[in-house]
């Protein structure tokens, strides 16, 4: 009996050591994050995939079908690419490139962010002498989801939307609110199907937007700018959970994960985060 009973304490245990727990959030810094093959991708066009589609962790992300970096080589261009069942965004972090969308032909410049439907045929190109980034965002649209796409493209830039304190958050953070859902009456540009908010938040210095969560939500931050301590999940100890930061670091936030952000007390240390939230998928979608 003592040797059965030891060997049911041992499979125990290495059943035990072989389970693994999903990760609340998930980490990438951009600059470390090596560029992989994808629909996207030529000779003078490379994606990073830092979560979702390409990425070696895509479990705890659901409705975020991807987001990551494209980089297009001066006189470059990307693949053309259509996505039935996924919404897109791109906004330009660096650069200047050329949007061919569907039969029209856009220039699009730095700061510039835009809404691609699904089904919409798209791609990019590069004909300045410097290369250009940009950053690629999908969600996935439910299976049923009636689209209607604009009959023209949806384009603003960042540094025209203005800013303004948000309910429930200090003022020592301010939004520019680029992005929401269709019904959406406050944001620049009301687009998303699954897509609820896309924002950027400019920190002061010791600025925070108090860590909070979302019950229905997935999130995304990408520090454009500064450094400070991004809070995600809990600590061992039950409080915040806090992580150095600093430009080029991006987190994903799984449902219900605590995030923040606590800006640099640093004089003149100012922060600046893009961030973007989407809708989890409900049971059956």
């Amino acid at each position: 009996m003592r040797t059965l009973g030891v060997l049911l304490l041992t499979a125990s245990y290495l059943f035990g050591a072989e389970r693994t727990v999903d990760p609340t959030f998930l980490h990438r810094y951009v600059p470390e994050v090596q560029a992989k093959a994808s629909d996207l991708s030529t000779e003078t066009c490379r994606y990073k995939p830092l979560f979702g589609e390409g990425d070696s962790v895509t479990g705890i992300v659901k409705g975020v079908a991807r987001f990551g970096e494209l980089t297009v080589d001066a006189n470059g261009a990307c693949a053309a690419v259509s996505y039935p069942n996924e919404e897109q965004i791109y906004f330009v972090v660096e650069g200047a490139v050329t949007l061919n969308y569907g039969a029209e032909e856009y220039s699009i410049r730095e700061s510039d962010f835009m809404y691609l439907p699904p089904g919409v045929e798209h791609s990019l190109a590069n004909s300045s002498s410097t290369a250009s980034r940009v950053i690629v965002m999908g969600f996935k649209i439910p299976a049923g989801t009636r689209v209607n796409p604009p009959s023209r493209l949806l384009i603003a830039n960042a540094d025209e939307v203005k800013q303004e304190t948000a309910a429930g958050h200090p003022s020592s953070v301010l939004y520019r609110l680029l992005m929401g859902d269709t019904q959406s009456t406050r944001d620049k540009i009301a687009a998303g199907l699954v897509l609820t908010s896309l924002f950027i938040m400019d920190f002061e210095p010791g600025g925070t937007n108090f860590p909070h969560h979302h019950e229905t939500e997935e999130e995304i931050y990408l520090i454009l700018e500064g450094q400070g301590e991004i809070v995600a999940g809990g600590g061992m100890d039950g409080i915040e959970g806090r992580h150095p930061a600093k430009a080029g670091d991006t987190y994903f936030f799984r449902l219900n994960c605590t995030v923040g952000f606590y800006s640099s007390t640093e004089p003149g240390a100012k922060a600046r985060i893009l961030a973007v939230r989407s809708l989890f998928p409900r049971p059956g979608q």
